[in-house]
Order: structure tokens, then C-alpha cells, then sequence
């Protein structure tokens, strides 16, 4: 950006006036840092935001869409999607120890983790001896209509976390929260698994939206 006046350049703006001076262009060439041959930042972040269709629809972009244009790669790509991710971890009221003794529950813990999802995410959700939240992570992301459930790498997480108990929450893209017989012999699996080593499996939880229903009890807000 050496043909911009170094006070009028986004990241001194930014330290002298502070963020909610700049655009989204310019907050967007802040992450990016640099721009490409013959573009400034400036000019790349504008032509990201112009092909996205906007700042939210960016947001919800997957790093390898951002990677592929000119002057963004795989290193930014990855930037902006963590800083998008990170705002949308930020928003979420600071709480006590959320309980996940039904599967409405569940949901509305996990539902935060699926923010930009188009492919299957599976979450996993430790919780303490009476059945509180601990830990929650996103463990695996599949294709379109099915995520792998790595049963050793979920017991693994759960006993790492010194958890007591834990839930399972998975989306369906499709919009159709109905539990799949994968789903439903997949959850039967793990809850023996799970009782050998003295866990309680609590539930496993299809999201759709605001929809969700249970691969366990059946239970379901549809």
C-alpha cells in the first residue's frame, strides 16, 4: 500500500481511530495485511466482498472458496475464516456450567458450533458427574450428507476432558433433522462402548436449523 498516505492506510486508521472507524473493506485488508501484484489489500478485500455477495455470506464461505482467489491463499483464507469464527465464539453469553440432561439441551449448546456449516460437523459435548457442561469441540466434518463418528477419538476426547458423561450433536444440511439407521446403530455402538470404560452416554442429537430430534430416545421439537 506505498501509494497510500501512511495515516490514511487501514491499520493506522484502526490505532489512531479505532476499529469502528473503518469499512468492512478496510477491515477485511487489516487481516489480509498485503495484497497481490498490481492490487493493494484494499483493492482485494473490495473484490472478496463484491464476489461474496457481502460480509455475511463471506463469513459463511469455506477456506478452500476464500483460497482460491487471487491475492487471499490458503494462509490468508484460513486467517479470515478464524477471525470470523472467533466473533461469532464471542457473541455467546458468558453463562454457568450449561446442563445437557435433555436432548433440547444439547441442541441449544452444540447449536452455536454449526454457525457456517454446509457439510456435516460433529460435535462433541464432556460433561461432569451431574451431567453440566465441561467441554465442547468439533471433532470431525464430513461431506454433504454424512460425518464420520470416530468412536475411539470421541472416548478419547471425553476422558482427556476428565468428563463424566457425554453428548453427541451432528447437522444435516438438508434442512431434515430425522436420524438416519447409521445414526441411530452408530449411537447404540458408542453407548456400549462408552459403559465399558464407566461413561454415560447422555444423547446424540440431529440439528436442522432451529429443528432437532434425538438418534437415541426419539425425542424431537419437529
Amino acid at each position: 500500500m506505498t501509494e497510500i498516505p501512511g495515516d490514511q492506510r487501514p491499520r493506522e486508521r484502526l490505532l489512531a481511530l479505532g476499529p469502528q472507524a473503518l469499512t468492512d473493506t478496510e477491515l477485511l485488508a487489516v487481516l489480509l495485511r498485503n495484497g497481490k501484484v498490481g492490487a493493494s489489500a484494499l483493492d482485494v478485500s473490495a473484490k472478496l466482498l463484491a464476489e461474496q455477495g457481502g460480509l455475511q455470506r463471506l463469513a459463511n464461505a469455506r477456506p478452500e472458496e476464500l483460497a482460491r482467489m487471487a491475492g487471499v491463499g490458503t494462509v490468508k483464507a484460513a486467517s479470515l475464516v478464524a477471525a470470523f469464527h472467533l466473533a461469532s465464539r464471542a457473541r455467546e453469553p458468558v453463562e454457568p456450567a450449561s446442563d445437557l440432561h435433555e436432548a433440547g439441551e444439547i441442541a441449544a449448546v452444540a447449536r452455536p458450533l454449526f454457525f457456517g456449516a454446509r457439510t456435516e460437523r460433529l460435535v462433541v459435548l464432556v460433561a461432569d458427574a451431574r451431567d453440566r457442561l465441561r467441554y465442547r469441540i468439533v471433532l470431525a466434518e464430513g461431506c454433504i450428507d454424512q460425518v464420520p463418528l470416530p468412536l475411539r477419538e470421541i472416548l478419547n476426547v471425553v476422558l482427556r476432558q476428565d468428563g463424566r458423561g457425554f453428548a453427541l450433536a451432528h447437522n444435516h444440511p438438508s434442512g431434515d433433522p430425522e436420524p438416519s439407521w447409521q445414526d441411530k446403530r452408530s449411537s447404540q455402538v458408542l453407548m456400549d462402548a462408552a459403559a465399558t470404560l464407566g461413561l454415560r452416554f447422555l444423547d446424540h442429537v440431529v440439528l436442522a436449523g432451529e429443528q432437532w430430534a434425538s438418534a437415541v430416545t426419539g425425542a424431537t421439537n419437529r
